[in-house]
Formats: structure tokens, sequence, C-alpha cells
């Protein structure tokens, strides 16, 4: 039985979301992500200037009159969101967590897909598949998607990408739009992705914090790693280790964005200190010009 607390929360989620599919990604998803292909609506009588290569020699012959095929496209998608919940993404430091803002994203981009009539899944993991949700239509189960997101309690708390991402590898049969949400604070995971957005359609939503790459003068402290539990002392006084570590991450980072322009992989960069809607709105734009 669902509380009432989280069915308010759901609710206020779905409230906000779905405004911004209305009045700001209105139209535009349509014309961005497009369907596996073209298939037959019907046959009509054959007008001048239409495509000889069309003709229906079958209709044709059996009428004596020339007909043509009408084709539209297959516009049902399947958009899979894959969403990291390791403990790294329950951070913050000045507006939301990085797990809330990827809550929200993922929100969003199930009523626009619902509202488009296509198919949404989920998969939340992190060194181990948490949850999966098999792609399904309807507001209902957008709204499922949604709580799982918010209120599923991960077994694990370290990260594992190339773990998710080999799961969608063999679990989606049909060619899919992926939205892979993660911080990306891992390694070897490249050579899976470079599979998966062989096969599918990958966009990387990537959620950064600032004190991801900055470590603020504190003097001595003891830090713990969220996801492993070790505990260690650091000098955060030390202006060379704070400058060493920026570099660090930053130089990480650069070369996931590298390696991502290499395989033509989309990424979405998502400031936890800003809000995510011109991001996305940027990526949808840029995209719709893409399909020009």
């Amino acid at each position: 039985m669902l509380t009432r607390e989280i069915l308010k929360a759901v609710r206020q989620i779905e409230l906000r979301t779905r405004h911004l599919v209305n009045d700001v990604f209105s139209g535009e998803y349509h014309s961005v992500f497009k369907g596996r292909g073209m298939e037959f609506a019907e046959v009509r009588e054959y007008q001048y200037g239409d495509d000889f290569r069309s003709i229906d020699w079958n209709v044709t012959a059996r009428y004596a009159h020339p007909y043509v095929k009408v084709l539209e496209e297959e516009r049902e998608l399947t958009v899979m969101l894959a969403v990291d919940v390791s403990r790294s993404t329950a951070f913050g430091s000045v507006r939301k967590f990085k797990s809330e803002i990827a809550a929200e994203i993922s929100a969003l981009l199930s009523f626009a897909a619902i509202k488009n009539n296509d198919k949404v899944g989920l998969l939340l993991f992190t060194d181990r598949v948490e949850r999966f949700i098999p792609p399904r239509k309807g507001t209902s189960h957008g709204l499922r998607v949604i709580r799982e997101v918010l209120y599923n309690q991960p077994q694990s708390t370290q990260t594992d990408l190339k773990t998710g991402i080999e799961f969608l590898l063999k679990g989606l049969k049909r060619r899919a739009i992926v939205f892979l949400i993660s911080d990306f604070i891992d390694e070897n995971f490249e050579r899976s992705l470079r599979i998966l957005n062989r096969k599918h359609d990958v966009i990387t939503i990537h959620l950064i914090d600032r004190r991801d790459e900055e470590i603020p003068d504190l003097g001595l402290l003891k830090m713990q790693d969220a996801e492993t539990g070790r505990e260690m002392w650091l000098d955060t006084s030390a202006s060379d280790f704070r400058q060493q570590y920026s570099e660090m991450v930053r130089q990480r980072r650069q070369e996931f964005y590298q390696s991502a322009q290499q395989m033509d992989l989309d990424i979405i960069p998502i400031d936890t200190a800003l809000s995510y809607v011109d991001p996305l709105v940027a990526f949808f734009k840029m995209r719709e010009r893409r399909w020009r």
C-alpha cells in the first residue's frame, strides 16, 4: 500500500513535470525522436508527380489503372530510462541532490513519452540491477516509474556502470531511445557504452555538483567514501592537494567527453546548482536542427 506521503510527493512531481512537458517541450519531443521506419498505410490512385517507385503493381494489374502505396512513419518508440542510484548520487551541495534531479528528469521524459503514445521503461542500477520495469504505455505506468525512481531503496551503495549498460544490451531486443542518467564517477565502462550506442539511440545525462571537483579549505577533516564506507583524514588547508584533486577530476571528465565525442554520443551536463530545464531545452533544439 502506498502511504499518503508518497502519493503526495508523486503528485507534486507529476504536476511540475507535466507543466514542463505541456509548455516547454510541446511538439519538440515528436520532432526530435523519429520512429523506427515507414509502414504501409493504404493505396490510392496514382496522381501526377507521384514517385513511380511507389506504384503497387499488384493492385494496378487488378484494376488496370495505376495505384501507389501510401506509407507513414511508424511512430511508436521505446524510451528506456537507465538511472544510477548508487550512493554518490545521494549528494548535492547547493539546491538538490543528484538523485532528486534524476527523479524529476525521469518524470519529465516519462510523461513526454507517454503523451506521444510511446512506451517507457525503467532500469535502476548500482553495481547490480536494483529494479527493472519493462516498457509499457499509459499514465498509470508513468506514475509507477516516477514512484520507483523516488522511493526505491537500493541494496548496494557502489557503482558499476558497465553492469547497467550490459543489462540493457541483453534486455532490449528492439531499438530504443536510452537516457542514461548518472554522475559517471566510475571507470572501464566506455567500451560497453560504445556498443550500446551502436544498437540504440543513447543520450547520457551527466549529473554534476561543484563539490565533485572542488574541496573547500576546512582544515583537517575526516572524510568517508559514500560508496565504499572507507574513511581517511585529509588536510584540506593544503592548496596543492586541493588543486591536484580538482585537476584529476576535470581530466577524468574531459577524457569521458572526448570518448563520447569519438563514439558520436550525446551528453547533457546537468549542474545541481542550476535549473535542469535550460540544458534539456538546448539539447532538444540541437537534436531538432540535426534532423533537418
